[in-house]
């Protein structure tokens, strides 16, 4: 999902929750605390918005919990609810909270792969390491063009495919996220990589992956989401 599709969606539904509670009525014959809301616009808000909070976050994360569990039902104390979460949710979005926590995770993830890859290289086995340091590498990109608002996607016969690796790095290099020497390096590392996939051993040598390995985990560092 792009940055502007998750705002406009964000705002949908923090609109949506009040024209909910706008719907608010009392029961005839009963207190304030018999009041509800039209129960029919309540179930699109609560199917809605926990579809949209386990995309961004998950099912284990804080904000999908906690309207799981307490946006349960057409109180209107419940609808009160659900606008508190998503307007926390909409002021992580706005502040750029998001994506500095998904950088953070992401670093973590790569973090371990690259260790892995330097063990690999350390016990003489550069084919694995070069693989992994490559693949680590692409996700990155990927990451990156999420962050920049780029497609990573491109339509062929009506349908949308993956990009590879070097349109990714071609695009962010345009983009201006990083210079043509970076792109450079780039695409030397995804070519020893994709070498490397194809059992195309003989024609690297392990300094090389190491330098790669360099590389990228440099790279990644300086470019950090």
């Amino acid at each position: 999902m792009k940055l502007e599709d998750i705002k406009t969606r964000i705002n949908v539904l923090i609109k949506l929750s009040e024209e909910v509670l706008s719907t608010q009525r009392t029961i005839e014959g009963m207190s304030r605390h018999g009041a509800s809301v039209n129960t029919l616009l309540f179930n699109q808000l609560r199917s809605s918005s926990l579809s949209f909070l386990k995309s961004l976050f998950g099912e284990s994360h804080p904000y999908y919990i906690e309207f799981q569990d307490r946006v349960k039902d057409s109180a209107p104390s419940h609808t009160v609810v659900a606008i508190g979460i998503l307007t926390a949710v909409k002021q992580e979005i706005d502040n750029g909270w998001l994506f500095t926590i998904k950088g953070l995770v992401s670093a973590e993830i790569f973090s371990d792969f690259l260790e892995m890859a330097e063990y690999l290289l350390q016990e003489g086995y550069k084919d694995p390491a070069a693989v992994m340091t490559g693949s680590v590498l692409e996700e990155h990109l990927r990451q990156l063009c999420g962050k920049e608002e780029i497609p990573v996607e491109v339509e062929k016969g009506g349908k949308l495919s993956p990009k590879k690796a070097d349109l990714l790095n071609a695009d962010l290099a345009n983009g201006g996220t990083y210079n043509k020497l970076d792109q450079k390096a780039i695409t030397t590392w995804l070519d020893l990589r994709n070498k490397a996939a194809h059992g195309k051993y003989s024609e690297y040598t392990k300094e090389q992956v190491d330098l790669m390995y360099q590389g990228v985990t440099n790279f990644i560092a300086r470019t950090s989401l």
